[in-house]
């Protein structure tokens, strides 16, 4: 699970942070890539995280299920006596909790956007697409500031842009494997002004109404992390090339997209570690 950190679109938890947040961050992000694991029925086959979390194998498969018993379990993390967590990931964030003062509510956004994603496989327009992202998205980049000491009002809101923009990039570069999940994180409004249609998005090939549609939504996510992008000049050091490195993964992602020519169903254009590497450096020229 831990080991698909190296799959996103940005540093998860890059060498050169001191290891206190190294270790800090890794143990948010295996959090969240467990919930989204739940969420997705991507969950290793056997039941073992349903046993660990106390859920009756007949109810192994019941996504909803096993989030209930998680948020169970998570509210053990902050508890200050009783029962241990029972899943070691979740054992594994108390330290982290602990040490950096986090609270509760970054932790249940994340299972309520999965809880979402069971009931919700439509977003009619734009507006509802960023609430979803205030669950699913935001509270990452809080946790990152939470971790590191750095959290302000001001901070806070550069960082939900940002995150916002990395879902709607992730949510571009997977349109084919979302809609093979059911689900469609274009918004109706958008695809009706367009002209595009779900079989539309099922074939092997992007017609240009297609591409349209993915180039208009890549430009708002392209707005998104040029608002949020102040907060990488807010802070010094090591914690300002981490951020750079969250901003320049959207960049280079868009860019990849771009390049495909808006076509994503063939499948997800990944940006090159030279392509974010360099867009790291513009990033940190920007924002001197």
């Amino acid at each position: 699970m831990l080991g698909k950190a190296d799959r996103e679109n940005f540093p998860v938890a890059p060498f050169f942070l001191p290891r206190a947040w190294r270790t800090d961050l890794m143990a948010v992000y295996g959090y969240a890539r467990l919930v989204d694991d739940i969420g997705d029925g991507d969950l290793a086959p056997g039941g073992t995280d349903a046993a660990l979390l106390g859920v009756d194998p007949e109810r192994a498969a019941d996504r909803l299920a096993l989030l209930d018993a998680f948020e169970a379990d998570l509210w053990r993390v902050f508890a200050a006596t009783g029962e241990s967590p029972r899943h070691p990931l979740l054992r594994a964030l108390r330290p982290t909790v602990r040490r950096c003062g986090l609270t509760p509510g970054p932790f249940l956004g994340l299972i309520e956007a999965n809880r979402q994603d069971q009931r919700v496989r439509r977003y009619a327009t734009y507006q509802e697409l960023l609430d979803y992202c205030e669950l699913s998205a935001n509270p990452v980049g809080r946790l990152v500031l939470g971790i590191t000491g750095t959290t302000s009002p001001e901070r806070v809101r550069h960082s939900d842009a940002v995150c916002t923009a990395l879902q709607i990039v992730e949510h571009l570069q997977d349109v084919a494997e979302d809609l093979g999940r059911d689900r469609v994180y274009l918004p109706a409004e958008d695809m009706a002004r367009f002209s595009v249609t779900e079989a539309d998005l099922a074939a092997p090939k992007a017609n240009a109404s297609v591409r349209a549609l993915v180039a208009f939504e890549a430009e708002r996510a392209r707005d998104l992390l040029d608002e949020g992008s102040p907060l990488v000049g807010s802070v010094d050091g090591r914690l300002r090339l981490l951020l750079a490195g969250f901003v320049a993964g959207g960049r280079a992602a868009l860019r990849a997209v771009a390049t495909r020519g808006h076509d994503v169903l063939a499948g997800p254009p990944k940006p090159t570690k030279l392509s974010v590497l360099r867009e790291v450096g513009a990033t940190l020229r920007r924002e001197r």
